[in-house]
């Protein structure tokens, strides 16, 4: 396929450099489109084997639109990016979101979603679609329909999920960015996991259109995961932003994230925690990455202090999400069959997405419109932290390491799953309910695999994370770490 590739493309100074970095080549005429894909095209066929994160590749489509010179002058002309499978489709591809019934139907979308259609804006070339779990319901991936996806850190553990495949194939080098997307945690649980940037963007600031006003409730945020600040920063410049006929949308940043890379952040309130809520320790190497990151920001000068930060130990908003995902995996259900033109059966699905549809199509109008109160008025009790007493909290991404692949697969007991989910998102999911950004940075690894921290500001106030997360890079840097399987 890319046998023409030359060779100092395909070396590792390429293949590390981050997506603005490939840009740049691009826009000094160094490097052309083409040879960027035809790179990141032999870099997946090299190693994705190790890996299963690309479950559809889209080489010749992304070759020839790498070659043709209508391609888009946007920022990122010419630099090669895979789609999570679930929610951001592309026109003519195929899309699964991780189900067999879709797989076997050879499902294929005939437009761009509005996000799709800004990353091809931004000069974007979409080299394959990544592995997702069953309609992104885990925080693992490992679907009965594309297998399991490994950890480049680690092959034995899982990548995290819902968006793993993402999140294996930028830490491998495989590519610089990826699409992803978080109901609970699905692009910050993959950062942790894999060594990455992740930033789950305020509620409303990446479109869901034309499809969706809203997805799962108010829980569901796209954006990328990437290596470096910047592009988490200046990817968010191409894509944010109202579409005709979204339901609302964040409020505008002041100036472009780019230019807060580097922009001094001020002496900012930072409070951590790191006792799970409801109690308890979290691992201690998770524990060892809060108070690291604690450390590091009070030698840069911020105060920092413990935090109890107690809203986040009060089960109700918890009870309420599972209302919300039972009622989504209903609708999924229906929705899909609809589309298909047959019903789908239940038991087309992973046991536990089953039992969660099953609890969700007794779920009522009423029983909907009470847990939306309910997470409503617990997001208030939380988000006054923002206004009373810091400007940023610090927390675990996850409250333990990533685990071993097979112990959160869909083959497990579904009561099993949903109990070692429900544990496992307790740091991420509040901030999908009050649609807050939040941000996990690769600060430390133990026992050979990234261990991230978790910074979370007020709404709309990405840019606050933007220059603490480039504060940081600076000061603790990560770039130079590779993976045991990479590109």
């Amino acid at each position: 396929m890319a046998e023409a590739v030359r060779e100092d493309l395909r070396d590792g100074e390429l293949t590390w450099l981050d997506a603005t970095a490939q840009a740049e080549l691009v826009a000094r005429g160094e490097v052309s489109p083409l040879e960027l894909v035809e790179a990141a095209v032999d870099r997946i066929e090299r190693v994705d084997g190790e890996l299963n994160s690309v479950i559809t590749p889209l080489f010749e489509k992304a070759l020839a639109q790498a070659a043709d010179p209508a391609l888009p002058a946007g920022p990122f002309r010419g630099v090669p990016m895979l789609l999570k499978d679930v929610l951001c489709h592309s026109a003519g591809d195929p899309l699964h979101a991780g189900l067999r019934v879709l797989r076997d139907a050879g499902w294929v979308e005939q437009a761009d979603s509005h996000l799709a259609a800004r990353f091809r804006a931004a000069g974007f070339v979409f080299c394959g679609k990544a592995n997702v779990s069953e309609l992104a319901m885990s925080i693992t991936t490992e679907p009965l329909a594309h297998g399991p996806t490994r950890n480049p850190w680690d092959p034995a553990r899982s990548p995290g999920g819902s968006s793993g495949g993402s999140a294996a194939a930028v830490a491998a080098g495989l590519v610089p960015v990826a699409h992803a997307n978080d109901m609970a945690g699905s692009i910050r649980i993959p950062a942790s996991s894999c060594g990455l940037v992740g930033l789950k963007p305020t509620r409303a600031r990446t479109s869901l259109g034309p499809g969706h006003g809203e997805h799962w409730g108010p829980v569901t945020h796209e954006h990328v995961l990437t290596r470096s600040v910047r592009d988490t920063a200046a990817v968010l410049d191409a894509i944010a932003g109202m579409a005709p006929g979204d339901p609302y949308t964040a409020p505008p940043p002041a100036r472009p994230y780019r230019d807060e890379v580097g922009a001094d952040p001020g002496v900012l309130r930072i409070g951590f925690r790191t006792e799970r809520p409801g109690g308890g320790p979290v691992h201690p190497d998770c524990a060892a990455a809060v108070d690291g990151a604690a450390r590091s920001l009070a030698e840069l000068g911020h105060l920092v202090a413990p935090t109890a930060a107690a809203a986040l130990d009060d089960a109700e908003p918890m009870a309420a999400m599972a209302t919300v995902f039972g009622a989504t995996a209903a609708w999924e259900l229906e929705r899909w069959s609809r589309r298909l033109g047959r019903r789908i059966d239940p038991a087309e699905l992973e046991p536990m997405n089953a039992l969660f549809a099953e609890q969700g199509a007794a779920v009522t109008a009423a029983q909907w419109l009470g847990a939306m109160e309910t997470a409503q008025r617990w997001s208030r009790s939380l988000a006054a932290l923002w206004e009373d007493e810091l400007d940023v909290l610090l927390l675990p991404t996850l409250p333990d390491p990533p685990p071993p692949l097979g112990l959160l697969a869909p083959s497990q007991d579904p009561g099993v799953l949903l109990a070692e989910t429900a544990a496992r998102i307790a740091f991420t999911a509040p901030f999908n309910l009050t649609g807050q950004p939040a941000i996990s940075l690769p600060l430390h690894r133990a026992d050979g695999v990234p261990i991230g921290v978790q910074l979370v500001a007020g709404y709309g106030r990405e840019d606050v994370l933007v220059r603490l997360a480039a504060q940081l890079e600076r000061a603790v840097p990560w770039s130079g770490a590779r993976p045991q399987i990479s590109a």
